[in-house]
């Protein structure tokens, strides 16, 4: 394996095992980002911006950060990379789990469409954030991350279920409560209690007066690893779309660019995109008005623009091959994969496909065109969403990936590097029109 490659997958590792949610992604994204000069902004204060000048602002698990040129006005438009921080996942509900005198269980919930059947006999975590009152009276919000295995949702065993490896419909409400341990009968355990102790043995200092809500999910604590006789493969959780975080915050920092660049990294694209931060929200719009002076000069810049939306893309199955398009073969290792939609559920067309296919070529990449099933429905990505909201000219692309919203998925060991490498190659690209 090529040195470059190696060291981008170790650093992509050590980043998705730190990112068990979006809200540590976009923690660990905006400090890598401080770390290369990147400004924090916040929505609540007046922006003076300067060019050149490079900042970034969060809201609630998303992340924007842009790079304004010094030679280029606003008008020129900007170099946009999307993708989403948030993965399918389980996520705590509020109160402990009635019906067990032996065991401490608690409820969980969908987020998103996780497969739901590789949560079971994992050994998982939990991590999210929590707000509590402090012994000031400040209330506060902090990140938390317990780390160890803690939580295990056990299987039937196949001698009580003789038909387990049939079609077996799992109820989550019913089946899905993860073990967090033996109840003891004369000191219950209390979800609060619980989680006021993981905090306090995470930040030692801080005195707290009360738990007043969390938004706390299970996690995989295995960490991303390579498969194959010769490390072809990695297997890692939330591949769907942390690679894609994780390409675009690393070319946006080492680019050498041509004109104005930004990055969005949303959250809730799981879930339909339809909060205060996803990708139908105001946010973008927002920070565009700020960085435009009047709004034909925003307009402008908006038709000058180009969006990248990076999200996994399926792979052609070697067992499951009749699902997808045989005319339309993608494997890992094999290049970047364009992602195309007659009904447009992603934003690809003829004009932003062949510039993806040209920019790929002038940095040695090969390109893949994933279709889906005629007779299926395909899903979609924030691409659309943004394309629709903005008039963004965009297109949709991702790597490679076997069992997208599985606890575990796999990609190529090359593709996360050739997608940031295409990724960059976007920001140090001159023009981005196509005659029409």
């Amino acid at each position: 394996m090529d040195k470059q490659i190696k060291t981008y997958n170790s650093d992509l590792f050590n980043f998705i095992q730190a990112s068990p949610t979006p809200y540590h992604c976009i923690n660990n994204c905006s400090t890598y980002l401080e770390s290369k000069g990147y400004e924090q902004l916040f929505e609540t204060d007046y922006w003076a911006l300067k060019r050149p000048g490079t900042y970034l602002v969060s809201r609630n698990g998303t992340l924007i950060a842009f790079h304004l040129n010094h030679t280029s006005e606003p008008s020129a438009g900007f170099r946009i990379i999307g993708a989403h921080t948030d993965s399918p996942a389980l996520q705590i509900k509020p109160h402990s789990k009635n019906g067990s005198d032996d065991y401490f269980l608690t409820g969980v919930e969908k987020y998103g469409g996780p497969l739901l059947s590789t949560w079971f006999d994992r050994d998982l975590s939990i991590a999210g954030r929590v707000v509590v009152k402090l012994s000031t009276g400040k209330l506060e919000t902090f990140l938390i991350n317990v780390e160890k295995p803690l939580l295990f949702i056990p299987s039937v065993a196949i001698h009580l279920n003789r038909k387990a490896n049939e079609a077996n419909p799992i109820k989550v409400q019913e089946h899905m409560s993860p073990l967090w341990g033996a109840q003891e009968s004369d000191s219950p355990i209390q979800l609060p209690t619980l989680i006021l102790d993981f905090l306090k043995n995470q930040y030692q200092s801080m005195v707290v007066e009360k738990l007043l809500g969390f938004d706390l999910f299970c996690y995989d604590t295995s960490e991303p690893v390579y498969i194959g006789l010769n490390d072809d493969f990695i297997s890692a959780p939330r591949l769907d779309n942390q690679l894609s975080c994780f390409s675009a915050i690393r070319s946006i920092a080492t680019a050498k660019h041509q004109t104005n660049s930004m990055i969005v990294l949303s959250n809730h694209e799981e879930i339909g995109s339809r909060t205060s931060s996803g990708a139908l929200s105001n946010f973008l719009d927002e920070v565009f008005n700020r960085i435009y002076s009047n709004p034909e000069k925003k307009s402008i810049g908006m038709r000058n623009s180009f969006f990248l939306s990076l999200d996994n893309a399926h792979a052609t199955h070697p067992n499951y091959g009749g699902l997808t398009d045989s005319d339309h073969p993608v494997t890992l290792n094999n290049g970047p994969v364009i992602k195309i939609n007659a009904n447009q559920r992603y934003a690809t067309n003829a004009l932003t496909g062949s510039l993806i296919r040209d920019l790929a070529e002038s940095c040695g990449l090969e390109t893949q065109d994933f279709i889906m099933n005629s007779d299926m429905p395909a899903g979609s990505t924030i691409g659309p969403l943004l394309s629709a909201k903005l008039g963004l000219t965009t297109a949709d692309v991702g790597a490679p990936t076997f069992g997208m919203h599985s606890i575990r998925e796999l990609t190529g060991s090359k593709d996360p590097y050739e997608l940031m490498v295409l990724s960059k190659a976007l920001f140090e690209r001159k023009t981005v029109t196509v005659e029409e």
